[in-house]
């Protein structure tokens, strides 16, 4: 213990210095949204004009902050200043930004905010996290993420990490479970099952040897909660995953993640190295007699394997398949093993459980869903990114407060990644929890929020997740392999204008036989997308149906686009981004669109800022 307690007053010291620093500090985004935007070419141009202008400068890499629309971020702390943030920085005004701020002592670009205190001014300058989208936020697992240098050790201790490990260690393993249980802590990667009830099934269980898995095999389209938070804290999961190991009695743990995660394995890699450095992992943790090693298990991306049993096939070389349970496999799990599963964020939420108690989390939420839950914002919505807000918090709250509201008319969000459910406007004012989610035919899932709005076709999005569904479906029930399949053809019968009313009820015939029969959760929560689209948007099937139309004009069997001649000003940006040339015409006259050169792809419709352009099977001369 005296061995951390040292670490902990050189780590303290080393971001004294830092937040106190001499020298200005630059640090930038680089997590794998802010790569994407730019961010690389962000530090390697700033590392440039250090040089250049010979300025004494620290670079910093960072996590992801959460407001993904506003990457590349830079935040410079100048000495004697706040740490304040710069947003949607290019390299063209990275080249003033630094030399005027830090030379001349003012920009002409305006910072998003300091990081310092909420509700606070600092230099004229408002906080950060007085922002819109991160007003109404409450951060617990995100704390870390955009602040500290997530290949640093030393910043996550300085901010109290392993505190909660040294609370465990003094608790007894029994002690940290009732700690989790009063805390009301239920998984964040599906269903939400009561965490310390998994955690306690597999502590009896009989067994030679206990395995803890850490389920990072996020595989929901447009979900990244899992990939942000190791890319912006792996620390925090690493601790969880000591934590819960120690109340397991496990000594062996893995963390399976998909391939496709690159910097969140080598930041997990690094974190792993550095806790065997500190002899925070490894044999005789601290002297506490304890030993626990974590192996880095990479997957082939396959959907299915988020599901406990195939993920335990997969970690063990075999073909990634559900087996029907029970055995459970806090019984009999990994090798034969008692083993207990859970995702990236339920893990990495025991720390700050441990560290400050359990009342602090379960004070925060609702009577059943404690806590906060973390969600990735994505679709036609102005705010893009990723959140973490309490428990109970209404879809109204996240779309329009912290989103922005969608772009055009709100039509539907979608909860829950491909296995959730379509909810329409009329469940804004719902509560974002376990409970409310299933009444109204969703989930919660790992956190995924899809908005979409009046150019969205809801038959077209269900047959999008079932392709999705299906093609991962790993064969081995009947109900799944074949039910989905079958569901595919008739939506691609209903988006192509072929098919007749009573295919609706066959639709439905089958999706719910898909959830009754199938093995596991894949195939017992594929037909999500297409039971809820039925229910709340059934006028949309039947327009597809009788009047082979699709009002948002996606379905290209029933869309045919021509130019409103009365609308249209000739601005050209229709020409400009048409690739075969189907408009023309000259500039401020009407334009001309041939059909039998238009391959529907939308350009035209998506960019005409004028309603210029019709898309439906009436053609408008």
């Amino acid at each position: 213990m005296n061995d951390l307690l040292a670490l902990r007053n050189r780590a303290q010291e080393e971001w004294e210095q830092l937040e106190h620093s001499s020298e200005p500090v630059i640090y930038i985004g680089m997590g794998s949204c802010g790569i994407a935007s730019g961010a690389g070419r962000i530090w390697e141009r700033a590392s440039m004009i250090i040089q250049q202008e010979k300025i004494q400068a620290r670079l910093l890499k960072v996590g992801c902050i959460g407001p993904c629309y506003l990457e590349p971020l830079v935040d410079i702390r100048k000495p004697g200043h706040p740490r304040v943030c710069f947003n949607n920085v290019d390299e063209k005004r990275l080249d003033k930004l630094i030399p005027d701020y830090l030379l001349n002592g003012s920009t002409k670009m305006k910072p998003l905010g300091h990081l310092g205190d909420p509700g606070v001014v600092m230099d004229g300058v408002k906080s950060f996290w007085d922002q819109a989208m991160l007003g109404k936020q409450e951060r617990i697992v995100l704390r870390n993420c955009g602040i500290i240098d997530p290949e640093n050790i030393n910043h996550y201790i300085a901010r109290g990490g392993f505190s909660g490990m040294l609370k465990a260690f003094e608790m007894g393993p029994e002690g940290v479970i009732e700690e989790v249980k009063l805390a009301g802590l239920r998984g964040r990667g599906g269903a939400g099952f009561p965490t310390h009830i998994k955690w306690q099934l597999c502590r009896e269980a009989q067994g030679d040897s206990k395995y803890l898995i850490c389920n990072a095999d996020e595989g929901d389209p447009g979900a990244f909660m899992n990939r942000s938070l190791m890319e912006g804290d792996p620390f925090a999961l690493l601790e969880g995953m000591i934590i819960a190991a120690y109340a397991l009695g496990a000594n062996q743990g893995y963390i399976y993640i998909r391939a496709e995660y690159p910097l969140a394995i080598h930041r997990l890699r690094n974190a792993i190295d550095r806790l065997h450095e500190q002899h925070l992992l490894g044999e005789d943790i601290l002297q506490t007699g304890f030993t626990f090693n974590i192996r880095i298990k990479e997957g082939a991306g396959a959907f299915v394997c988020g599901e406990e049993t195939a993920l335990i096939a997969s970690i063990e070389g075999r073909r990634g398949m559900p087996r029907s349970r029970p055995p459970y496999p806090a019984a009999s799990g990994l090798h034969g093993c008692p083993t207990n599963i859970n995702n990236v964020e339920t893990l990495a939420t025991v720390p700050s459980i441990l560290r400050n108690g359990s009342g602090s989390f379960s004070g925060i939420g609702t009577q059943q869903s404690k806590g906060t839950k973390t969600f990735a914002l994505v679709g036609k919505i102005r705010r893009t990114g990723l959140i973490e807000v309490p428990m109970g918090t209404s879809l109204r709250e996240i779309i329009d407060d912290i989103g922005g509201g969608s772009r055009k008319t709100f039509k539907a969000v979608q909860t829950g990644g491909p296995s959730g459910g379509c909810l329409s406007g009329e469940f804004l004012d719902l509560p974002v929890d376990y409970e409310s989610l299933s009444k109204a035919g969703s989930i919660m899932g790992s956190g995924g929020l899809i908005i979409m709005d009046e150019d969205t076709c809801m038959v077209d999005v269900a047959k999008y997740f079932l392709k999705f569904t299906s093609q991962e479906s790993c064969g081995k029930c009947t109900p799944c392999r074949i039910g989905t399949r079958q569901m595919v053809v008739l939506l691609e019968k209903i988006t192509s204008g072929d098919a007749e009313l009573d295919d609706l009820r066959k639709l439905e015939e089958i999706a719910e036989t898909v959830q009754k029969g199938s093995l596991c959760g894949l195939g017992q929560t594929a037909p999500n997308p297409v039971l809820t689209t039925l229910k709340y948007f059934r006028e949309e099937y039947e327009e597809h149906v009788e009047k082979k139309r699709c009002r948002a004009a996606v379905c290209r069997d029933l869309v045919e686009y021509t130019v409103i001649k009365e609308k249209c000003t000739g601005c050209q940006r229709c020409v400009d981004v048409c690739p075969t040339g189907a408009i023309t015409g000259p500039r401020s006259e009407p334009h001309f669109l041939d059909l039998d050169k238009c391959i529907k792809c939308r350009a035209c419709y998506e960019i005409c800022r004028f309603d210029a352009i019709a898309g439906d099977a009436i053609i408008i001369e």
